[in-house]
């Protein structure tokens, strides 16, 4: 999953599509079980699957599979894609197209749109439900209204224009920063036009949503990320509409799935009741399992998201690369990705990541007790979205000549952040799920943003910047984390990544420009009670039970 720097689009005609998407006419073709399910599901639970776009490999797969098995569970299922009706979506960015013009130019119709069309026909045509496309419920007339609309507003009110309650002008940004990936839009002529792209597709996403709704009254829709244009905006009107909504990422661990209720996961994690994870039984075999993943996350052997190639854990060599001193207490501070913090995780007490990681700088400066290390985030070069606002070029900007007891380890830089962590008296965070990993080592850790350990217990929370500063100048903590939090903290990273991390065990590493694929002999095996994780996503979905896999009554099944 975790990719190297991207490259150009390169869209097949529309004819064809990747060999490894599901080929599901050769699963259903002659079923009696499936011709069986349609008929019984004209009278279901009424679901759009909102896959939009296609192309987008990682949507298309997952969500074709959730289709059919809601199908087989009695459900009546629509389905719902983009036909070139966006100028501009999440399925590009700006390492991923040739220039920028293919945005601003509205190039994407011709350039983009038809290899992704097709790539989800490819798929959706095969499974003989209904699939209804944005072009029915949107008129060139009223393209060009919302065209025109979008090019003359002023660039200062699209980010906080909402119509109806809805927050268009948000997620417009949103989708702005993510194709150039970085925290702050440029400030040029390109970005604006960009800017008013997304804008003017978020305008066509809210309409098609809007009258999608009222046509056919969907009782629950589901769909990916559950931010950006066009899902976030489908969100957005779902749930003004009454609509449930169920979203959903890819888990770390191979072949697990984060799913959440109302929106993303990203929001959700952080409202999570205790009771979630606290009343479960927990043992030793449990905590075993926790621990021996946890270190497993060192290397990456288990899981498909990984920022590594060859990590050092040798504390001497880290010493040596970076000149810290590991005999000096040693405060790591641990970023996230500029634009990926700015897009998933709300301020706090700072008014994002950069002004938090500026400031505390600037404290240290003025601790010489101490060290801080820096670990910029690996995934800033290493992940599927390379950013484009590196960390290291605004610390420079700031700070040309770093204080003396303030060390930056660079994205590219192999060192261990566990290592570097486990070496250290404490260390700060502002949104990353590392918190959860260290908490369970014992490692004192103080939360600056809205990271998913935050208000559990297990860690010092800041809420303003007196309050961050006041538990600086307490440190160093010179200990480790008392045994009861330790407990506890392993026992929510169980929770974390074994329970929220919901598996579908026929759901295969893949390559060749898809992330995954399904590995089933027949459409049997989609039935309920055939796989637990797939009856837990469906049962979510339909019944608005829990998205939590129950993977402490399968001991050897983790």
């Amino acid at each position: 999953m975790a990719t190297s720097a991207s490259q150009p689009i390169a869209q097949r005609p529309a004819r064809e599509a990747p060999p490894s998407l599901p080929d599901w006419h050769k699963y259903l073709k002659n079923s009696p079980t499936w011709d069986k399910a349609l008929q019984a599901a004209k009278g279901g639970e009424k679901v759009l699957v909102a896959t939009s776009v296609g192309g987008l490999a990682a949507a298309t797969i997952l969500e074709s599979l959730i289709a059919v098995s809601l199908t087989l569970r009695g459900a009546n299922v629509r389905l719902l894609l983009c036909d070139a009706a966006l100028p501009a979506c999440l399925h590009i960015h700006a390492g991923k197209v040739k220039s920028t013009e293919v945005i601003t130019e509205y190039r994407l119709k011709k350039e983009v749109c038809p290899g992704c069309l097709a790539r989800g026909k490819s798929v959706y045509d095969k499974i003989g439900l209904a699939v209804s496309y944005y072009s029915e419920f949107i008129s060139d007339a009223e393209r060009a209204n919302l065209k025109n609309f979008a090019a003359t507003i002023s660039s200062d009110d699209i980010s906080a224009y909402t119509a109806g309650g809805l927050a268009l002008g948000e997620h417009a940004l949103a989708g702005a920063l993510r194709f150039f990936a970085c925290g702050t839009l440029p400030q040029t002529t390109e970005a604006d036009q960009v800017l008013r792209r997304y804008f003017e597709a978020a305008l066509i996403t809210e309409l098609v949503t809007s009258r999608y709704c009222s046509k056919y009254a969907p009782q629950v829709a589901v769909f990916h990320h559950g931010i950006y244009v066009p899902q976030g905006i489908i969100g957005e009107v779902c749930r003004a509409r009454g609509v449930r909504v169920a979203n959903w990422q890819v888990g770390y661990r191979k072949r697990t799935f984060i799913f959440s209720h109302k929106k993303t996961y990203h929001h959700t994690l952080l409202e999570e009741p205790d009771s979630n994870w606290k009343n479960f039984a927990w043992n030793e075999a449990l905590q075993n399992d926790t621990l021996a993943y946890l270190k497993s996350r060192w290397y990456g052997t288990d899981d498909w998201i990984w920022f590594h190639d060859q990590p050092k854990h040798n504390a001497e060599m880290i010493m040596n690369e970076t000149g810290i001193d590991f005999s000096r207490p040693t405060i790591s501070l641990l970023t996230n990705v500029f634009w990926d913090a700015q897009l998933h995780y709300k301020a706090n007490a700072f008014r994002d990541m950069l002004d938090w990681l500026v400031q505390t700088i600037e404290y240290f400066k003025g601790r010489p007790d101490l060290q801080l290390a820096i670990r910029i985030h690996p995934a800033e070069v290493r992940g599927a979205i390379p950013s484009r606002q590196p960390l290291v070029d605004e610390i420079t900007t700031f700070f040309p000549k770093l204080p003396e007891n303030v060390f930056v380890i660079p994205p590219d830089s192999q060192v261990s952040t566990y290592v570097l962590c486990e070496n250290s008296d404490s260390v700060i965070i502002y949104g990353t799920k590392t918190g959860v990993e260290l908490t369970a080592m014992g490692i004192p850790v103080i939360v600056a943003g809205e990271a998913w350990i935050r208000n559990k217990g297990l860690t010092r929370d800041a809420t303003s910047p007196d309050s961050y500063f006041a538990i600086l100048d307490k440190l160093p903590a010179g200990k480790r984390l008392d045994a009861r939090t330790v407990d506890l903290a392993q026992k929510y990273a169980f929770h974390f990544f074994f329970r929220r991390f919901i598996p579908i065990s026929y759901m295969e590493p893949a390559s060749g420009g898809v992330p995954y694929e399904i590995g089933i002999d027949n459409i049997e095996q989609l039935l309920p009670r055939s796989d637990v994780g797939l009856d837990v996503i469906c049962d979510g979905i339909l019944h608005g039970s829990e998205f939590i896999y129950p993977a402490e009554t399968r001991q050897g099944a983790t």
